[in-house]
């Protein structure tokens, strides 16, 4: 198996044209492209998409005829991992459950110099993929998000845009930037992103996390409007609304603790400090008038509730310095890689 990358400044510059054959579980992939063009590589996590697997397969090779085209399959119990070999993509497995598990996997193993993430079924459109790379490597972005656009029915559940778009609101007054669909699962990265990213999440989260990864280190990036269907017969939908909203709530709340752990428990000082006060105001009125502690209850809880809050402003002000420090280093490593280059 050979997996050709073009991160290493000078890699085969005297040579005009490469090649490279993947075995893909009995099916042999040939890829031929100019040498001075990017590598590309089409990542698909999938759970049972026996359905649409196919179909997205030979889209992606057909708009994009030099990319490699990756199936990841997590614990599928139809013929995904079949289907998907038939169609000629190369297929891995991961066994730990959840798309966050599948696309730290993918990050890690597919070595490339711009990736392009979508989801096996069957609902983005593979004929924007070659435009967000252009943009993405004609501009030297980081990262191009999808933005799904489709009309109201069962392709995107009123629920579902409710959630989207109060989770985007979320993060815009949270880490600083607007994003008008940080759930979408069609994404065009560059590989200093992916090697630069962490994937610490497990499920459907992830895509939360590579918004705030990018918010959290300024990255360059944007937004494209891309044409979102719904699943064909026979697919359905891995997302449970209100679990996976709940687990995506919690996960954001944890980055936020991560990346801006000061004004979260500056906050929660704030809070206590005042809640604090306000108890103790009329114990003090009346000690002034009177010389007498008559609630001594009251006067601990409000003792110990400016202390609590002293030792929140303390927490937020160590990992405040915490952050920072981690920050650098993510910074850092993200330098070390080059940028896309233009196809």
């Amino acid at each position: 198996m050979l997996d050709i990358g073009l991160n290493e400044a000078g890699m085969l510059a005297a040579k005009q044209y490469e090649g490279g054959q993947t075995q893909a579980d009995g099916g042999t992939v040939e890829v031929v492209r100019p040498a001075h063009a990017p590598a590309i590589a089409v990542i698909l996590p999938c759970f049972n998409e026996e359905a649409a697997i196919g179909d997205v397969v030979r889209a992606f090779r057909t708009v994009l005829p030099t990319a490699r085209v990756y199936v990841f399959d997590n614990r599928s119990t139809d013929d995904t991992r079949a289907v998907a070999a038939a169609a000629g993509a190369i297929v891995r497995s991961e066994m730990r459950q959840g798309k966050g598990n599948v696309v730290r996997r993918m990050f890690a193993d597919v070595e490339a110099d711009v990736y392009v993430l979508a989801d096996g079924d069957g609902t983005y459109d593979a004929r924007m993929a070659p435009r967000m790379i252009e943009h993405l490597t004609a501009e030297n972005l980081d990262m191009i998000v999808g933005t799904r656009v489709a009309p109201p029915g069962r392709a995107f559940p009123p629920g579902h845009r409710f959630g989207n778009h109060m989770f985007n609101t979320l993060v815009a007054h949270v880490f600083g930037r607007e994003f008008r669909d940080i759930f979408s699962g069609y994404r065009v990265f560059s590989r200093r992103f992916v090697k630069s990213f962490p994937a610490v999440t497990n499920g459907f989260d992830i895509e939360t996390e590579m918004t705030v990864h990018a918010l959290e280190l300024r990255l360059p990036v944007a937004e494209m409007d891309t044409h979102y269907a719904e699943r064909p017969a026979g697919s359905t939908s891995k997302l449970r609304t209100f679990r996976d909203g709940f687990s995506i709530l919690w996960a954001m709340l944890l980055l936020f603790k991560q990346v801006r752990p000061f004004l979260l428990f500056g906050a929660a000082a704030a809070i206590l400090s005042l809640t604090s006060i306000g108890l103790a105001w009329p114990i003090l009125i009346e000690f002034l008038q009177t010389g007498l502690v008559p609630r001594i209850p009251t006067a601990m809880l409000s003792t110990g509730m400016m202390i609590v809050a002293f030792l929140s402003l303390a927490c937020g002000l160590i990992l405040h310095s915490v952050s920072r420090s981690h920050l650098e280093v993510k910074r850092l490593q993200y330098l070390t890689l080059a940028a896309p280059r233009p196809r």
